[in-house]
């Protein structure tokens, strides 16, 4: 085996040449509002519903946490740049896979394509368990009845919490302890992106709209409730809680890269590809920015402690807010987090479509339906995998994987834009991230920074699933691999 092969890069001509080919090009019906709209709908989530709180709180930060956002948008918004200036030259699907096959080589494709499993897939088992709990917070709110334990929650789960075993349906013996809702909605998300993107950015774009006039109407309403003695002392944690607040808050974030995978079905992608990636970023910082003020305004962040994961409803119910409005915001974190579910659903099968499209996963994976013009067979696989694993899966595994998975992608390409500056200068750049360097350097070592705060079995787990991806490569990839079949051929 030349071991150079394994690095050998495809040419952005050859990508975007093979794009175009009947067989496996995607509709182009996305404009520029989908595109911005597909980006909010990916970073406004769960986050800014649950995690506000467990920031403020977690180092002292107290309403510092304003100062923690701006910083953690910034260290953000080094890595979007870097995304925009790829997107707009290689607009087709793939995102961090494809760009790295341009700058890095075909090795290092294959290891970003398999650890953006861990972002899209495993992040999107994640959401999905998250969007159960919701699901059953809001009927209990709204009808006062609650879905049972053991069609809400894994096996695992279960006992670890000492629930009554005994208690629960038994099938030949076997007891019945699974997810139903989170299975329930991968399974809908499913159905609406194999039907259409044009179908599915629609829904999106309602869910996105309906979650900003909801965040909105709780800013607006709690000027009726804002005590200005919570905000002194400002910054109880000083400088190491504004960073500790900085560090927990960056999840919120992650969400804005999954603009790149559409970015082939979008009408004039070097032109909306820059400014929606950019554009999604700085409005869910100002909304994120708008809530904290709000949230940290409406009650004292210490009596966050016992309800975290919940602050906007624990801080309209400190107040007595109406029960009308509690139940308002639990529809907004309901369908935040289906937006986020929707995306990520929409981001994973162009990915496998874009790998199979270059030979390192079979062929039926660059499947398009002839009448929707969808990745269907990715898109269905996706769904099959995703709705497994979130019957049977535990929440804080899925999303320590997700964190690590998706750091990695965005030093990869913070890494390819340095990259491809030094190899290919002179090409034309619709978009060109600023001061030369000096921001692809910030973001990797920002992007380092949160990695080695994860803890030690995360790491363990990431090299262990890196490795599986290897086997699967060398085993398959290698002697399937278009590009390296052409090298054989000259």
């Amino acid at each position: 085996m030349n071991i150079k092969n394994l690095f050998k890069t495809k040419g952005i001509e050859t990508i975007l040449g093979e794009a175009e080919c009947p067989e496996f090009s995607l509709k182009k019906v996305l404009n520029w509002f989908d595109v911005i709209m597909i980006g909010i709908g990916a970073i406004i989530g769960a986050g800014i519903f649950a995690m506000v709180g467990e920031a403020a709180v977690k180092g002292n930060a107290g309403p510092s946490l304003i100062i923690s956002f701006i910083i953690t948008s910034i260290a953000c918004g080094f890595c979007a740049l870097c995304y925009a200036e790829l997107a707009s030259m290689v607009s087709v699907s793939g995102s961090a896979y494809t760009y790295s096959y341009a700058t890095m080589g075909e090795i290092i494709a294959w290891i970003i394509g398999w650890d953006l499993i861990l972002e899209y897939a495993i992040g999107n088992i994640a959401v999905a368990i998250s969007w159960s709990g919701y699901f059953n917070e809001l009927i209990k709110s709204i009808f006062s009845v609650e879905i049972p334990l053991w069609l809400r929650m894994d096996y695992r789960s279960f006992i670890q919490n000492n629930f009554d075993i005994s208690t629960v349906p038994r099938l030949f013996g076997i007891p019945i302890v699974f997810n139903l809702p989170a299975f329930l909605i991968v399974s809908f998300i499913t159905f609406i992106l194999v039907i259409g993107i044009k179908e599915s950015s629609r829904l999106n774009n309602f869910i996105v709209v309906s979650k900003i006039i909801i965040l909105l109407i709780f800013v607006i309403t709690v000027f009726y409730y804002l005590k200005p003695e919570n905000f002194i002392p400002f910054a109880p944690g000083g400088l190491k809680g504004i960073q500790i607040g900085a560090a927990t808050i960056f999840l919120a974030y992650i969400g804005f890269d999954a603009v790149s995978t559409v970015a082939e079905e979008t009408e004039k992608p070097s032109r909306d590809m820059p400014v929606r990636i950019i554009g999604s970023l700085l409005i869910s910082t100002i909304l994120y920015i708008l809530v904290n003020i709000a949230l940290i305004g409406m009650i004292p962040y210490k009596e966050l402690s016992s309800q975290i994961n919940e602050p906007i409803a624990a801080a309209l119910s400190y107040n007595k807010a109406p029960r009308f409005l509690i139940a308002l915001i639990s529809i907004g974190a309901l369908i935040s987090t289906t937006a986020v579910l929707l995306v990520f659903q929409m981001g994973q099968p162009r990915i496998f479509f874009a790998m199979a499209r270059d030979g390192l996963l079979p062929k039926i994976f660059s499947s398009v339906h002839k009448k929707f013009k969808t990745p269907h067979i990715t898109t269905i696989l996706t769904g099959i995998f995703v709705g497994f694993f979130a019957i049977i899966s535990n929440l804080n595994e899925m999303a320590d994987l997700y964190n690590i998975g998706t750091l990695f992608a965005f030093i990869i390409v913070c890494i390819g834009v340095i990259i491809l500056r030094i190899k290919d200068p002179n090409r034309k750049r619709p978009f060109k991230v600023p001061f030369g360097y000096t921001i692809p350097i910030f973001g990797i070592v920002c992007c380092f920074y949160l990695m080695f705060g994860l803890s030690k079995i995360t790491w363990f787990r990431f090299f262990i699933w890196l490795f599986i991806g290897l086997l699967i490569y060398f085993f398959y990839g290698v002697k399937h691999s278009h590009i390296r079949r052409e090298v054989k051929n000259v």
